[in-house]
């Protein structure tokens, strides 16, 4: 198998690549040091594998995943992050990765991954498994039918980072009819911060995560 590393410390790199290399048929062909490098490697050399850290100068992994699978969706990505909370995770596979490893478990869990992908298979920690039926389950029936389109604009919006103050201009809205509207949407989705409306804005595809 080849496999491109990529992550802007080279001491990682360096134990990434001893971990892989102690394994006969993986051989590491390329490191790149920010996404940008990662992307435009991964698609000039396809390799097999591509192992991004999920934070990187100039594109982050999931960035840099998403341009990897537009043009060469031949090539399978593992995500590496240091962030155990699901928000990336589900980033993670939304923009089509095969797997997300944490690099507190890499010595353990990065072979198993890489082995799951070789069989094209996704890779996914119990952990990870469970916070992805907590989530499935937690949907429950449509919210979508509950938000009015006024309320689904505001929530796409505040997933965006935007301030009310910014939504109110963007809509033609007052202030306080955005914060209405914001605080309906909360209340219906069952929501108490931006966190989780950015979450549920990913997953009905409001947004690009």
């Amino acid at each position: 198998m080849r496999v491109l590393i990529a992550d802007d410390h080279g001491i990682v790199r360096s134990g990434l690549r001893m971990l892989l290399e102690s394994q006969q048929d993986v051989e590491v062909i390329a490191e790149a040091a920010d996404g940008a490098e990662a992307r435009d490697m991964a698609i000039r050399e396809r390799p097999d594998l591509a192992i991004l850290d999920v934070k990187m100068p100039k594109l982050t992994g999931l960035q840099a995943t998403r341009e990897i699978r537009e043009h060469a969706p031949d090539v399978s990505v593992l995500i590496l992050s240091m962030y155990d909370d699901e928000r990336y995770l589900f980033e993670a596979l939304k923009a089509g990765a095969s797997g997300y490893v944490l690099k507190a478990q890499a010595d353990t869990d990065l072979l198993e991954a890489v082995r799951a992908v070789e069989r094209g298979e996704p890779f996914l920690t119990p952990e990870a498994q469970r916070a992805l039926i907590k989530d499935v389950l937690g949907q429950g029936a449509s919210h979508d039918e509950e938000l009015t389109p006024r309320e689904q604009e505001v929530v796409k919006l505040v997933a965006e980072a935007h301030t009310n103050k910014e939504i109110a201009e963007i809509l033609h809205l007052a202030e306080k009819t955005v914060e209405n509207h914001r605080s309906n949407a909360m209340r219906k989705l069952g929501m108490r911060d931006r966190v989780e409306l950015v979450r549920y804005a990913i997953r009905r595809g409001l947004i690009e995560p």
